[in-house]
């Protein structure tokens, strides 16, 4: 490359793999992403997420480790000053780094650590969607833990113009009129298509509820993980019909229909004002959702069924970067967007990390460099820290909060016991500290409603994958840092040293070990000297 590239990423919030058009869904409506499949960028079908919720997907992908090698498994513990983050890999190479104030990624009570990150933060007024308190009335209501609010109305301009729109338009602005001639990296943090199920018009009409594809029913599951079933029992959405179900799923569809249009404006200006060429572009979500599946809605943090983990994920290279576009069935974490950026921007990281540039990948989509995938979260019984229940005090949340079912569903330890999924294209094996495991054939059933752990027929293939897993727990462990540590204090090395050197030499000594000079080597120059005096 002879420019380093600009770095964009899109990243909307709660989307399923499954809302693209391109990728088999005949509602959706998604014309930009599909036409950006088809011409510049490879749409990875089969990439999955680390964590199934907002906050420690986020701190993995952007740091290229795991969940558990620095803890991240809750909503409210986000990166700190000695971690590592590719923004600031990416801020301390040279790059103009531009965000908008969603921030799920980097700990806001530490002052300044986020605007060390980033050059510019674009302030919207933007704000998480929960946990509120619930409209829909009184309790007992079937849309009361729906998070469904349907049709949004207009503005007196015809628009319903959000901050996700505004921070879009803000990017424009900042690829239009760069401040400097540094390459840029803008990180667009979107809220949609995130509860709740919400949208205006044309978004709203323009999926055909006729099309919707069939959704996993929770009657046609057998013996799966608790956590689903306690959701359910606190969610109080028995009286759903399928239209009601519809009618939801249909508006997800026209949220992800808006990302699209908002994605297409995005990529329509860099083309306009001649960043697109020069550009890696990187779309793709931190999450799924359940969207009637299982007869639930939103996510939980310790469930792994595909709506879940699986997230679209595209990438366009740089022009001069061989590209082969189009859809590319290989096994793809979020960890590997990490090595990919750094790959891209010729920046060495700074820690150890766990992704793999996917650069040979978009150049040969039949590769594969992954036999297995995995996805992490839940807690231990006594990590009441790690639950939305406890973090929201003692007595938890009010049951006129929204988010209350799942709040609810977490104070079991079983049901949010720590978990473990290491996944290929045939099987899924989940590992839980309590409670019953699971293990899905998923090339007989693809929508996981058969637990087969009990069938002694898999217990070779499940033998096989509890130890894939095991060695990669031991491979991702921990990570020992780049930088080397002192042994001695400075005052501890000049000690030692002056008793070797000459006293004429003492300034010298003190100089080597202020510039940082090796222990050996101060030792070194104090014996020298020492023996150049005495001779």
């Amino acid at each position: 490359m002879s420019q380093r590239p600009n770095i964009i990423i899109f990243n909307p919030d709660e989307m399923r793999a499954d809302t693209l058009s391109h990728l088999g869904n005949p509602a959706a409506v998604t014309p930009n992403l599909d036409r950006f499949a088809q011409t510049d960028a490879v749409s990875f079908s089969n990439a999955f997420c680390q964590n199934p919720v907002c906050v420690p997907s986020r701190c993995s992908f952007f740091t290229g480790l795991y969940p558990h090698v620095h803890g991240h498994r809750t909503m409210t513990y986000l990166l700190h000053e000695d971690e590592p983050s590719l923004l600031k890999e990416l801020k301390d190479s040279g790059y103009y780094v531009w965000m908008n104030d969603r921030n799920d990624l980097i700990a806001g009570q530490v002052p300044g650590l986020v605007e060390s990150q980033v050059d510019e933060i674009f302030y919207s007024g933007q704000s998480a969607p929960g946990p509120i308190e619930n409209l829909r009335g009184e309790p007992g209501n079937k849309n009361y833990y729906s998070h469904y609010d349907g049709k949004l109305g207009l503005d007196a301009n015809g628009k319903n113009y959000t901050n996700d729109d505004a921070a879009v338009d803000a990017a424009i602005e900042r690829l239009t009129h760069p401040v400097d001639d540094r390459p840029v990296c803008i990180f667009l943090g979107l809220m949609y298509p995130h509860v709740p199920y919400a949208v205006e018009d044309p978004y709203f009409s323009s999926i055909d509820r006729a099309k919707l594809p069939a959704r996993i029913t929770a009657d046609t599951c057998s013996h799966k993980a608790k956590i689903l079933s306690d959701i359910r029992k606190y969610q109080h959405m028995e009286d759903y019909t399928e239209e009601d179900w519809n009618e939801l799923r249909a508006t997800y569809l026209g949220m992800c229909m808006k990302i699209d249009e908002q994605f297409g404006r995005l990529t329509d200006a860099m083309k306009k004002n001649g960043s697109y060429d020069n550009s890696a572009i990187f779309f793709f979500s931190d999450h799924g959702d359940f969207t009637g599946d299982y007869d639930l809605t939103e996510k939980a943090q310790n469930s792994f069924e595909d709506c879940l983990t699986k997230v679209p994920f595209l990438i366009k290279p740089p022009a001069d970067v061989p590209t082969d576009p189009g859809i590319c069935p290989s096994l793809t974490e979020l960890i590997d967007f990490y090595a990919t950026v750094t790959d891209f921007a010729d920046i060495l990281p700074s820690h150890t990390q766990f992704g793999k540039s996917l650069r040979p990948i978009l150049a040969d989509r039949s590769m594969e460099q992954r036999n297995y995938v995995f996805c992490e979260g839940g807690r231990m019984p006594d990590e009441t820290h790690c639950d939305e229940f406890h973090e929201s005090g003692p007595n938890g949340l009010s049951p006129r909060v929204a988010y209350w079912p799942k709040n609810m569903a977490q104070t079991d330890p079983v049901a949010h016991a720590k978990g473990i999924m290491i996944r290929d294209h045939h099987y899924k094996y989940i590992s839980r500290t309590l409670g019953s495991d699971e293990f899905y054939d998923l090339s007989i059933d693809p929508e996981e409603k058969i637990n087969r752990i009990e069938d002694a027929a898999y217990l070779p293939q499940i033998y096989k994958m509890k130890d894939a897993m095991l060695k990669w727990l031991e491979g991702t462990a921990d990570v020992v840092p780049y930088q080397l540590d002192s042994r001695f204090t400075p005052e501890m090395i000049f000690a030692r040293a002056k008793s070797h050197a000459s006293p004429e030499d003492y300034d010298l000594i003190k100089e080597k070990i202020a510039s940082g000079a090796s222990f050996v080597e101060v030792m070194q120059f104090a014996r020298e000297s020492g023996q150049k005096h005495r001779s």
